[in-house]
């Protein structure tokens, strides 16, 4: 006999259900992160104004607690500035006064108001390309109602001349001592009707390290003096052997003549003279007469090098091109080098 408590229908069986629903992440995430950001700043607002006021109580003591031997009171709050993600962002800071009407520090406010990380967030952001203008759209937006400064383009720019001016100043100034420079490349580059000349030194690993720079009206002798003078009085020894790599202007030739004398070697830039070369040849040339110049310049071996300027001077030669009397030099060069170089190594490094 069948029960009559169970039912003949057909049960339902819940099954999982998969519902997709369009929402705005990319909003939801910026909205986020901005409230994130201004949990950040309201938070650290108040944790800073509680250390502020800690640093009154220690000296102005609690506030409505008479102290006859106390050497400070309390003196209200005024507006100030700390710095923040970039920028300065307004904060209410308490005072404290001496008894002398003196204005008291605090020293957790002069903590929080040094200027140390937005000088850093100023150099990168200008290091990376961000231009004064759009400075302020690289920070992370503040919370309604919170003041902000030290944003605009204007001061973005002060404070950037300001920073680089003075670390130029110390970049140009540091001690040569204990650099080893067997050669040391000058050359000017033109700005309008101004000359910058750049001291450009390779050490004996083959690093390169920026050593000096003049700015002046041309390649003067007296420029260059100048500016070799200031290389060895900070450092630079001056009575060591070492290759000078100059573009051939022949100010800068007599300088580093009058200065180093008889123990300067003087090159020509390859770059400039290979410019000058190829500048007296026709176009069809160019390309093998560049070629054949950096052959000889790379190659280790300075009596194949001598060899293979000789038969590039002789092949011009005899098409009569004026760029010949430019292979004196070149070969002069190597002459020098075979008579300082001992007979056992001949072989001449490449410095990179």
């Amino acid at each position: 006999m069948k029960s009559l408590t169970k039912s003949s229908k057909p049960k339902l069986v819940a099954k999982d259900v998969q519902v997709q629903f369009a929402l705005p992440v990319a909003g939801v995430l910026h909205d986020v992160q901005s409230a994130f950001f201004g949990l950040c700043v309201g938070a650290g607002k108040a944790v800073l104004s509680a250390m502020m006021e800690e640093d009154r109580v220690a000296l102005c003591g609690p506030k409505g607690v008479p102290d006859p031997s106390r050497s400070a009171y309390r003196g209200g709050h005024t507006q100030s500035w700390v710095t923040l993600g970039g920028r300065k962002i307004a904060v209410s800071r308490p005072r404290a006064r001496a008894l002398e009407a003196a204005e008291l520090g605090l020293p957790t406010f002069a903590w929080a108001a040094q200027t140390d990380p937005l000088n850093a967030a100023t150099i990168a952001a200008i290091s990376a390309g961000v231009s004064t203008r759009r400075y302020r759209t690289t920070l992370d937006g503040l919370p309604a109602g919170e003041m902000e400064g030290s944003i605009s383009k204007s001061a973005v720019s002060r404070r950037f001349v300001a920073l680089s001016s003075e670390r130029l100043g110390e970049w140009l100034s540091r001690s040569l001592d204990d650099l080893v420079l067997p050669v040391v490349m000058i050359d000017g580059i033109h700005f309008r009707d101004r000359v910058v000349l750049i001291a450009l030194g390779i050490d004996d690993q083959g690093d390169k390290h920026i050593l000096g720079i003049r700015e002046g009206s041309t390649e003067n002798t007296r420029v260059v003096r100048s500016l070799l003078a200031d290389l060895i009085e900070r450092g630079l020894d001056a009575e060591a052997p070492r290759l000078w790599v100059i573009d051939g202007a022949k100010a800068l030739r007599r300088a580093i003549t009058e200065v180093f004398g008889s123990s300067a070697l003087v090159q020509r830039c390859q770059e400039h003279k290979r410019r000058n070369v190829l500048d007296h040849l026709p176009k069809e040339l160019q390309a093998s007469v560049s070629r054949a110049l950096r052959d000889a310049w790379e190659t280790k071996d300075i009596l194949l090098a001598k060899r293979q300027l000789d038969r590039l001077a002789r092949s011009l030669a005899a098409g009569g091109f004026r760029c010949v009397r430019g292979f004196r030099e070149m070969k002069r060069l190597c002459s020098v080098l075979l008579q300082r170089v001992q007979p056992d190594s001949l072989v001449q490094r490449k410095v990179a």
